[in-house]
C-alpha cells in the first residue's frame, strides 16, 4: 500500500498506508524537510496499518533530529503508545 501524507494544520500531519522498508525513506525525508520549517510537528498515525523495523528506525531518527534541535515532535493515534514503549526500550523517548 502507499504512503500518504496530507497535511491538516499547523504542523500535523495525517499519515496513512504502511511505513515500512518500501516506504520509510520517503516518510523520513518529508517530515526531514518539515522539521526544518516548523518547530512544531505532530504525526497522525491513527489510519496506519504497519510499521516495521525499518519504519520504526525513520520515527526513531525523526524524534532524535526533532530533540537534538530542540523541536517539538508529536506522534498521536492508535498505536503511538507501542510505538512510545519502544522509543523508552531504545532509550529514545
Amino acid at each position: 500500500m502507499a504512503l500518504k501524507i496530507l497535511s491538516t494544520k499547523n504542523g500535523t500531519f495525517a499519515v496513512e498506508g504502511e511505513i515500512n522498508a518500501a516506504t520509510a525513506s520517503q516518510f523520513k525525508s518529508h517530515f526531514e524537510t518539515n522539521l526544518n520549517m516548523l518547530n512544531v510537528l505532530t504525526v497522525d498515525i491513527d489510519k496506519i496499518t504497519e510499521v516495521d523495523a525499518t519504519g520504526m528506525r525513520a520515527l526513531r531518527s525523526l524524534y532524535k533530529k526533532a530533540f537534538l534541535e530542540n523541536k517539538s515532535f508529536s506522534i498521536v493515534g492508535n498505536g503511538c503508545k507501542d510505538i512510545y514503549d519502544d522509543f523508552r526500550a531504545s532509550n529514545i523517548a
